[in-house]
């Protein structure tokens, strides 16, 4: 009888072990989120940028229908080469698991296993949210309810642009969800820095965000998890003129071809990649390095 019980990296362990730090990272974004081969690269640089500000990078996926918690270099290659890896939110862990399946987690999967593991501190881009027109087709992201109830600390842009920003914030507040802007109160936008809403929270240091972290720890009231949203300067955000005016292109682009559902996403973040001529998607690299970067530095604060 198999054992699906979640399979440790030997550093990964080791660190869990010692109560030292360590950074979960999502496999989507090597695997959905951005073209080969650039991937691959990508998602080495990553784990790289987790390990020269001082922790472990533990990035999570499933191989052959086991949970892995810290990839080796062959599994990295694996879930950014493979054409058959599946994307796995919460509750496609199971079954996917009982397929033998090679799976890439989203940041709700990656956070429920990351805190069951102990990691607390999760490094991504950009969280899911409400969507647009969520009124009539209640399409709402899993990161959402699963941060409602997993004690993590994320770290990350904010969300997308291409959401319902304001009710996003709403949900995020009827859920429990600590929001907290890195050296801000304004909350990011992903491509750009500010999305036009504030938030009521900040923290100024990877020190302070640990301390954020260690009272929610020691208090002990709820169960809902932090997200720390880090915005990229505004000297390397999308300029944001040419941000709107593709966001408003995309939107009437995909209202002509009847995207709905799971395909709106993915359907305007390559419309953002070809009408930026890929500036959109150096922005997400940029993002995600400064977020992994600020995520492990948070990891050793806390670890102290």
């Amino acid at each position: 009888m198999q054992n699906f019980a979640i399979r440790y990296a030997d550093d990964v362990h080791a660190a869990l072990a010692q109560n030292a730090p360590v950074v979960a990272l999502e496999s989507t974004i090597i695997s959905h989120g951005l073209p080969r081969p650039d991937n691959l690269a990508v998602a080495r640089k990553i784990e790289q940028v987790v390990r020269d500000n001082g922790a472990v990078p533990a990035t999570i996926a499933m191989i052959g229908g086991q949970i892995t918690c810290g990839l080796d270099d062959d599994q990295l290659v694996r879930i950014a080469t493979a054409d058959d890896v599946a994307k796995l939110s919460v509750r496609d862990l199971a079954p996917a698991a009982a397929a033998g399946l090679d799976g890439a987690t989203t940041v709700a999967a990656t956070s429920a296993i990351a805190a069951t593991s102990g990691i607390g501190v999760f490094a991504t881009g950009g969280l899911g949210g409400v969507h647009r027109e969520a009124a009539t087709t209640f399409d709402e992201s899993a990161d959402l309810v699963t941060l409602g109830r997993t004690r993590i600390a994320v770290v990350c842009a904010g969300v997308k642009s291409i959401l319902d920003v304001p009710a996003t914030l709403e949900r995020l507040e009827t859920l429990g969800v600590t929001v907290a802007g890195y050296r801000t109160r304004r909350f990011p936008g992903f491509f750009i820095s500010d999305s036009g809403y504030a938030v009521d929270w900040s923290v100024e240091s990877p020190a302070q965000a640990a301390d954020m972290i260690r009272a929610q720890r020691q208090q002990d009231v709820g169960g809902a998890g932090i997200i720390i949203a880090n915005p990229l300067p505004a000297d390397e955000q999308l300029d944001p003129a040419l941000h709107d005016a593709t966001l408003t292109e995309g939107l009437a682009e995909m209202e002509r071809a009847g995207v709905t559902g799971k395909a709106i996403t993915p359907f305007l973040l390559s419309h953002f990649h070809r009408a930026t001529d890929g500036a959109s998607l150096a922005v997400n690299v940029e993002i995600i390095l400064r977020n992994a970067a600020l995520a492990a530095q948070i990891a050793v604060a806390l670890a102290s």
